[in-house]
């Protein structure tokens, strides 16, 4: 052992002792324990060694027990080792069995006596290392137990009194098992009244009259005997007493006196018992005198009868008390419990291999009461019994060997004893010479970062302890580098690495040639170059940390984890979200504040930094609102402020609800402080109750309110007031009525709140005051004249006095309608549709209130006279209806309100021209209107109409258009006329305007002729009175062009049918054509549709076959316009072959089915013939089954007339009205078209409404089927022309 190791463990000994020589004594067996520590031989699992040595260690041993017969006799004894150890027995100090090879196990002989067994054994296990002992087995042996003979017992007694029934159990090591049963084997039931005790006995505490009976039998189980030993039956009668009332003080049946004393051995099971008697039945307590009951390990069993340690430790020392009482008493019985221990072990030694040379220390440590004596041995031999060796030392427990040789290899015993009993130990030294081996791996790869440390394994195992040096790729030894060192394990540690320490080195054994080779590669080190930042958020928000690192290049991408507060932040949580190198928090609540740690994790090494997250919220609610200085019409409120959150408070606000008469009010904002106020006296009402509540203010938000404050009511006081707004509002003329502004409640400072209402005349001298009082408005005034002035005023009271006197303010009583009505009515032109009104006003007293204005009442009485009014009476009953809308008469009659007392006149405007009118004027107060004045009459000149409402064109040709008009809404006077002016429109070109004078004032219509089919026109039309020219009516049209058929056609196939669909031709006429197909079938025939418009877009073709192939076209005058090919849906239907038809045996069977259908026409014939009459019944049979016949026989072969195909679903036939199928069709308009226009008349959309029903020859025309409605109407043989609308620019 190295010198300086042991300075440095002597430095760390024990405590000095009382003399020198025990400090010497004491710092010398620290010394060789430690080199123990180190010499001690474990060989590692990967250590190769054939055939390894060990000596005998026992693994199986019989415990001490007791035996009743021969049988049971069986000491067992096993033992582990190489060579397989030999086996001995030593009974009683002497040989009992040789030794001999094997497990050896010692069994009785059946002709030997069971006495003869009974004593201490030892088994001793030897091998050529040593000799290993077991303990002491105690045997005993014991006779079958047997109950004596003895006399059935009887036992009388009288209700109530105590009773035992003794068990008298025969002697014997092992404690029976006591079972108190009747004849039918059915156990005695127990109680805190009846109870067995520890001798078996059964105990009454007191009895009762159904205690009697005569088979009370103890049954005394003995488990290792297996046997049970019936007593005989014992009868107990118990006899009826008059004293049973009689009580008794509680006395113990068992134990006796006052005082008991148990000792008890470590481990093993103590009951205490205490069984008393008297009446009532007694309850027991227990109690530990000298420390807590609770802290025992006591269980109360036996209806709290018995006290049971089942493994009694040092703890349960100690003095126990038991009282029983009932009503009358109590009685107390003490137990002293001593608890012992046989030896135990507290410290024990190892087995260990040892190489030559070293030092071994082995330790026995045994705890017991009392202290028990260790004594040594050396494979079974007491250690004085041995030749004496100055290598070897004992001291108590402590054996030392030095200098160990390999004949020091042996079992060493620790033997512990005490009076109660021994216990020993086997500890085996084996010294033992090992090869050198080197356990680690050749060519190992070992990687590190920068300043780091590494550490280059080189495991060794031998005995003794290889010697290793390192050396690098130079062959040069490593150890004179300050950062190299060696562990004593043979690893090579180079502290702060350097990447010029790459490289190659070599570790092998001195003496040998053993040796490997490690690499070690260097990296750059991990680095956090930006580390979290100290984040400040709101809460709610999302806060975001994060943190740049470097790492090197031929790392793989690092782990970055974050903590808080030393933990894992998990990815995924619901508002922590870890990806990379960023934290996303989200929701922030105010646990997630504190520290941030980002740790960098890569292969190597790791790096780590700290920011923190500091969450601001709004504060806290103030708390702990107090009232203080209250007066009535004051207070001072205080209160606590709450936790700011990390944001400053910027104010408080305080909020105040007043509870008016009872009833609960608002809360309400009354002041806003500083954050340095706490308190603050608020003003007050009288007679309110009154609330208070707090909120703090930051940047981030205001906080919850407090928790109102105590309520304070304010004592009641007279009104501090009177009502506003004081005024009379009559509308009776001999009566005023009086109205105020009711005050607030809250104003009304005490009970018995109202009103006090005075008035008075305004004339004359010195009127008296009148007065009322009330409980709220209005106040009526009775008797008084028409509107006569007063002088009002309105005060507060209540029980507490009036409030202050109110000034009073004028009023009146009700007004009447007026008298008079205005003279002098004048009406001045001043254009054609404006005049000015002038009249003479009335006196104040006609008036009779407040006069409010005059009323003009203004009334056309219609359109001025003469030769052209009849015409233009004419034209406005035809305009009577526009829109679905009555229009004549809506300005007929006008009110116009002139406020004040004014005359000087009033300009109406927006009268219309030649018109005549009557006006006449009211004069208006409060009250109603006073009577009319005399009428006015006058006229309005002539005017300009207005346009006239072109609302249909027809192009009956490509150079043709026709243009319908209706005549103006306003005609303001005779129509004379109209001009129709158009003009072609060239693109960038100027065109001619030609004008066409219509002097006709009754036309409605005109044809222009000769018009350019490719251009479109601008028209306008404009009507004419006397007064000049109106305004246009505007429209952009063109004639509409020839039509044609389609030449694209879209094709959806079915089964049966065939969906064709087009897009008719811009400006075309509708035409009519036909849709002709053909089956690509020998000898099939082109067959046609009905007739189909160009207009329609759609159209159906049924009745096709199923898979079949067909020819389409449409022809129009022998040209055709289309043509496709397709195949219907479905199977193909199958034709029958001529093959068939022409066959000999076909033809039999058809002329024998003819020859059979000939006999029965000439059956039919003879019987009618005979007079033979049908039937109706018969005749309708005969009809129903020559109707069915061609049918079945036409679907057997598929021979169905090709007519029968030709099946449309759109249109009915040419000679069949129906009714028309889209109302959307631009073929509809070919009569008429309803076009609309803005009030100027130009031209606002395309054709609205449909054709006239009755266009042309009295038949509607067809118009485009929609793809739903199937029915279509027939195609008309005439179509009419049609033209079309754009907007005009």
């Amino acid at each position: 052992m190295p010198k300086v190791k042991c300075q440095r463990a002597a430095a760390r000994g024990q405590p000095c002792r009382a003399s020198c020589l025990q400090l010497l004594l004491s710092t010398y067996l620290l010394l060789l324990s430690l080199g123990q520590s180190r010499g001690a031989i474990n060989i590692p699992k990967d250590y190769v060694i054939d055939d390894l040595k060990q000596p005998p260690v026992i693994t199986f041993q019989t415990e001490s027990y007791t035996v009743f017969y021969l049988d049971d006799v069986m000491l067992k004894c096993e033992a582990m080792g190489n060579p397989s150890p030999t086996y001995r027995w030593v009974k009683d100090g002497e040989i009992f069995r040789e030794e001999s090879l094997g497990p050896y196990h010692i069994t009785a002989n059946d002709d030997e006596d069971l006495k003869s067994y009974q004593g201490k054994y030892r088994c001793y296990a030897s091998n050529e290392l040593g000799t290993a002992i077991s303990d002491v087995i105690e045997l005993i042996t014991e006779p079958m137990p047997i109950l004596p003979k003895e006399k059935r017992v009887k036992k009388n007694v009288s209700e109530g009194e105590s009773v035992v029934l003794h068990c008298n159990l025969p002697k014997s090591s092992v404690a029976p098992t006591i079972h108190w049963m009747d004849k039918k084997l059915l156990h005695i039931s127990q109680s805190e009244r009846v109870t067995t005790g520890l001798d078996g006995n059964l105990f009454f505490a007191n009895t009762l009259v159904n205690d009697s009976r005569d088979d009370y039998t103890c049954h005394a189980q003995y488990i290792e005997a297996r046997t049970i030993l019936p007593k005989e039956p014992i009868s107990l009668t118990v006899n009826p007493s008059n004293q049973v009332q009689r009580q008794r003080r509680p006395q113990l049946h068992r134990p006796s006196g006052t005082h008991s004393h148990y000792l008890a051995l470590r481990g093993q099971s103590l009951t205490l018992e205490c069984i008393p008697h008297g009446h009532p039945t007694p309850t027991v307590v227990w109690e530990k005198k000298d420390g807590s009951f609770s802290a025992t390990s006591a269980v109360s069993e036996k209806f709290n009868r018995w006290l049971t340690f089942y493994s009694i430790s040092e703890n349960d020392d100690g003095e126990y008390s038991c009282t029983a009482s009932n009503t009358l008493g109590k009685v107390t019985h003490s137990y002293t419990v001593t608890v012992q221990a046989a030896p135990y072990w507290s410290k024990q030694p190892q087995n260990h291999r040892y190489a030559p040379g070293e030092t071994v220390r082995l330790d026995c440590q045994a705890e017991g009461i009392p202290t028990p004596n260790i004594t040594w041995r050396i494979n079974g031999v007491p250690i004085q019994e041995t030749d004496e060796e100055p290598r070897r030392s004992v001291s108590r427990g402590t054996l030392i060997l030095t200098n160990v040789r390999y004949d020091d290899t042996a079992v060493y015993q620790c033997e512990a004893s005490n009076q109660h009993g021994t216990s020993l130990i086997n500890i085996y030294i084996h010294i033992i010479e090992l090869p050198p081996q080197i356990l680690t791996p050749d060519v190992q790869f070992y990687k590190v970062t920068e300043g780091a440390t590494a550490d280059l394994n080189c495991s060794t195992f031998g005995s003794p302890p290889p010697q290793i040096s390192w050396e690098n790729q130079n062959m040069e030894t490593v150890l004179s580098d300050p950062r190299m060192s060696q562990l004593t394990n043979g690893t090579l540690r180079i502290t702060d690495v350097r990447s010029e320490d790459t490289g190659l080195y070599n570790c092998s054994v001195k003496h040998s040639n053993l040796s490997i080779s490690a690499f070690l590669e260097v990296y750059n080190r991990t680095q956090i170059v930006v580390p979290p930042q100290n984040l400040e958020v709101e809460r709610g928000s999302t806060a975001v940390l994060w943190c740049s690192y470097l790492v090197d290049n031929n790392m793989c991408a690092p782990l970055v984890l974050w903590r808080t507060d030393g933990n894992k932040t998990m990815n995924g949580t619901q508002d922590k979200h870890a990806r990379n190198s960023t934290l996303r928090i989200t929701d922030v609540k105010p646990q997630d504040a504190g520290k941030y740690h980002c740790e960098v994790i890569s292969e190597l090494d790791k790096d780590s930094a700290t920011g923190s997250i500091t969450v601001v919220d709004k504060p806290d609610p103030p708390h702990s609102l107090q009232l203080s200085e209250k007066s009535s019409r004051s207070v001072t409120l205080s209160w606590t402020p709450g936790n700011e959150n990390n944001s400053p408070v910027s104010e408080f606000v305080i909020e105040m609800k007043e509870d008016v008469y009872s009833e609960a009010g608002g809360w309400k904002e009354v002041e806003q402080v500083s954050p340095e106020i706490n308190h603050l006296e608020l003003p007050l009402l009288p007679f309110c109750t009154y609330h208070f509540r707090v909120a703090a203010v930051n940047k981030i938000g205001t906080s919850d309110y407090s928790l109102p404050s105590e309520s304070y009511t304010t004592p009641a006081a007279k009104p501090h007031m009177n009502p506003k707004d004081v005024k009379s509002n009559s509308t009776d003329p001999g009566s005023m009525v009086i109205t105020w502004k009711e005050l607030e409640r809250k104003h009304f400072n005490g009970p018995g709140f109202q009103y006090k209402v005075w008035w008075r005349q305004a004339a004359g001298k010195s009127p008296s005051w009148n007065h009322a009082v009330v409980s709220h408005p209005p106040f009526i005034v009775n008797g008084t004249e028409t509107f006569s002035a007063f002088e009002i005023k309105v005060q507060a009271v209540n029980d507490k006095g009036e409030g202050p006197s109110p000034l009073p303010a004028i009023g009146h009583s009700g007004e009447d309608y007026p008298l008079d009505a205005p003279t002098g009515v004048t009406v001045t032109p001043m254009d054609s549709t404006t005049v000015k009104v002038t009249w003479k006003g009335v006196s104040r007293e006609s008036v009779r209130g407040h006069l409010k204005g005059y009323m003009i009442y203004l009334k056309k009485l219609g359109p001025r006279g003469g030769a052209g009014h009849e015409r233009h009476g004419k034209m406005k009953r035809e305009l009577g209806l526009v829109d679905g809308v009555k229009h004549e008469g809506k300005e007929d009659s006008r009110e116009i309100l002139v406020s004040g007392d004014r005359t000087e006149g009033e300009i109406l405007s927006g009268l219309e021209f030649y018109s005549n009118y009557e006006l006449s004027i009211t004069v208006l107060n409060n009250r109603g209107q006073g009577p009319p004045s005399d009428p006015a009459h006058f006229s309005t000149p002539e005017g300009a109409p207005g346009p006239p409402s072109i609302h249909r064109l027809e192009s009956k040709s490509e150079t043709e258009l026709t243009l319908y008009w209706r005549p103006p809404r306003k005609p303001n006077g005779v129509l004379r006329g109209y001009e129709l002016q158009y003009q072609e429109i060239i693109q960038n070109s100027p065109s001619t305007v030609v004008r066409v004078p219509i002097d006709d004032a009754e036309t409605t219509h005109q044809t222009l002729r000769e018009l350019n089919p490719r251009s479109f026109y601008i028209f306008t039309l404009r009507a004419f009175t006397n007064a000049g020219g109106g305004d246009s009516a505007m429209i952009n049209a063109t004639t509409l062009l020839d039509g044609e058929p389609p030449t694209i056609v879209e094709m959806e196939v079915g089964e049966r049918s065939v969906n064709l669909s087009w897009v008719p031709g811009h400006r075309h006429r509708n035409i009519v054509f036909n849709i002709h197909y053909l089956k690509k079938i020998a000898g099939a025939e082109w067959e046609e549709s009905e007739l189909v418009n160009s207009t329609q877009a759609f159209y159906q073709l049924q009745g096709l076959r199923p898979g079949t192939e067909y020819i389409f076209q449409i022809r129009l005058n022998n040209f055709t316009y289309w043509n496709q090919e397709l195949r219907t849906n479905g199977p193909d239907l199958l034709e029958v072959p001529d093959s068939v038809v022409s066959q000999g045996w076909f033809i039999g069977l058809i002329s024998a089915l003819v020859l059979l259908l000939l006999i029965l026409l000439i059956l039919c014939f003879i019987k009618r013939s005979k007079g033979g009459k049908y039937s109706v019944k018969d005749k309708e049979e005969g009809r129903v089954d020559s109707d069915i016949r061609p049918i079945k026989d036409e679907t057997v072969g598929e021979y169905s007339s090709d007519n029968d195909e030709k099946r449309s679903i759109s249109q009915p036939s040419l000679g069949v009205e129906s009714k028309r199928g889209s109302d959307d069709s631009l073929a509809e308009y070919g009569d008429s078209v309803d076009i609309q226009f803005n009030e100027d008349g130009s031209f606002i959309g395309q054709y609205s409404g449909r054709r006239d029903v009755q266009g042309h020859g009295d038949q509607e025309s067809s118009g485009a089927t929609s793809p739903n409605n199937y029915s279509m109407p027939p195609p008309s043989n005439s179509f009419p022309n049609s033209t079309t609308g754009i907007l005009g620019n």
